[in-house]
């Protein structure tokens, strides 16, 4: 950690340009690596990689099986991930407010 600040920790696990995106593509009931990968945004496979295991070690997410059987794993929100949400809605309604050209495509839960 950079500091005991709260910010500045919770920007060292969710501070940079694709984390909250896969988090809010989680909430909209998005599981697995190539959902994410296939974001409109188009994050590069590397750095969805490297994000999901950021976020699997800070136990904001964690692995499920994709189907029942198979080798596959998928992604779900712990509790800490769930407790996001109304950041990221906050995120969303200040984008809606406030950049010009927004629009939600799909509602969170």
């Amino acid at each position: 950690r950079r500091s005991p600040c709260p910010v500045a920790c919770a920007l060292d696990v969710l501070g940079d340009r694709w984390t909250l995106l896969v988090i809010r593509d989680l909430m909209l009931g998005r599981s697995r690596f190539k959902d994410f990968a296939g974001s409109p945004e188009g994050i590069p496979t590397n750095i969805l990689s490297d994000r999901l295991e950021r976020l699997l070690e800070a136990g904001i997410v964690r692995q499920i099986p994709a189907t029942e059987g198979g080798r596959r794993m998928a992604y779900e929100l712990t509790p800490k991930g769930e407790a996001l949400r109304p950041t990221l809605k906050s995120l969303r309604d200040w984008g809606l407010t406030w950049e010009p050209g927004t629009k939600v495509l799909l509602q969170q839960g």
